[in-house]
């Protein structure tokens, strides 16, 4: 994947260009703690290190509480009743194909940014196992909460393809 990387030391905001970029972002999305978030359906191995990684999530990201979404699951996690969504084992985006690909990186884990319309979404990229993270719109500004997701993701899922 041939991409731009801003790293994004813990902790900080992005740069202006790539602030702009997750402003276009703002959109609505629900909040609600009862939302359902789809399990993925990862591979053993894949699995084990999403299982893994559910053991080292911390309890607060950007001040909000863990609050996991229904149904529940080793495979995903939440933060702030669905502000932040953790989805592990998620399938390889399409968008990794492509060249003009934004990412970013934090504290050493490389992310794929993809505009949605209710918020940006953030899925690893060099590693064996995809962990995605989704912003709801309140936090489109912001890319510093990745940073409380690069220890975790350093720690249980290794890096390669």
């Amino acid at each position: 994947m041939t991409s731009s990387c801003r790293r994004l030391p813990h902790p900080v905001l992005l740069g202006p260009s790539a602030a702009l970029v997750l402003l276009a972002a703002v959109g609505c999305t629900s909040t609600d703690p009862s939302a359902s978030v789809a399990v993925p359906t990862p591979s053993s191995e894949a699995a084990a290190y999403c299982r893994a990684l559910h053991k080292e999530l911390p309890r607060s990201v950007a001040g909000l509480e863990r609050t996991d979404p229904a149904p529940r699951s080793d495979l995903t996690a939440g933060w702030g009743d669905g502000a932040i969504v953790l989805r592990c084992g998620v399938a390889r985006p399409a968008k990794m194909d492509d060249s003009q690909a934004k990412a970013a990186e934090a504290d050493g884990v490389n992310w794929l940014l993809e505009q949605r319309d209710d918020g940006p979404r953030f899925t690893t990229t060099l590693r064996k196992a995809y962990v995605e993270v989704t912003f709801s719109s309140a936090y489109a500004h912001d890319a510093t909460p990745l940073a409380a997701f690069a220890a975790p993701v350093k720690k249980t899922v290794p890096s390669g393809l």
